[in-house]
């Protein structure tokens, strides 16, 4: 079954708090109630990945802006069918930053956000049921600005509030600071 492994994932997930916690659920019963959750045909939302990008001290995240919803954000982006979340989100972290050489922290989830994305040209606004995962780069590295985003930077975390103070944002700015990279 390929829902299989996020479902495990999901099951085995650490949530921050009762909000998190409700929108792991919210997640674990959409894709138990839709086999086609990773497509994006699916009108109603879809699994999303994501990708919580720090440096190696831990007191740096990589944030795109994003061009289509104008906001500083993780990279990511929709499964395109594939049920392997945490290589969707390990790819469009590449693509959207230009950055080869990112490593996964772990294959555990890191956050489960839950999110409406507005309509447009067409396409009626929909739920995005975000995976994210936590991986380490070099901040050093140069990054590579694409049609996806108007600007990227590495952010320390203690700013991340002046560019996003969105619950979810600052959730996993939390969550950083209370692990050891």
């Amino acid at each position: 079954m390929h829902r299989k492994k996020i479902l495990e994932l999901l099951d085995a997930h650490i949530y921050a708090d009762v909000f998190e916690a409700n929108m792991t659920q919210v997640t674990e019963d959409f894709i138990n109630a839709h086999p086609n959750c990773f497509d994006r045909e699916l009108l109603i939302g879809h699994v999303t990945g994501s990708a919580w990008i720090v440096d190696n001290s831990g007191k740096f995240v990589l944030l795109t802006h994003h061009r289509k919803l104008d906001r500083w954000l993780q990279p990511g982006g929709h499964c395109d069918g594939d049920s392997d979340v945490l290589r969707v989100a390990l790819k469009e972290a590449i693509e959207e930053t230009g950055v080869q050489d990112i490593q996964s922290v772990n294959e555990s989830i890191f956050d489960v956000d839950v999110h409406e994305i507005p309509e447009r040209k067409g396409i009626p606004a929909h739920l995005h049921y975000d995976i994210r995962f936590l991986f380490i780069a070099d901040k050093a590295i140069p990054l590579v600005i694409t049609e996806e985003s108007n600007d990227l930077a590495w952010v320390e975390l203690s700013k991340v509030e002046e560019l996003n103070n969105e619950d979810s944002v600052m959730r996993m700015v939390w969550k950083t600071g209370q692990i050891t990279i």
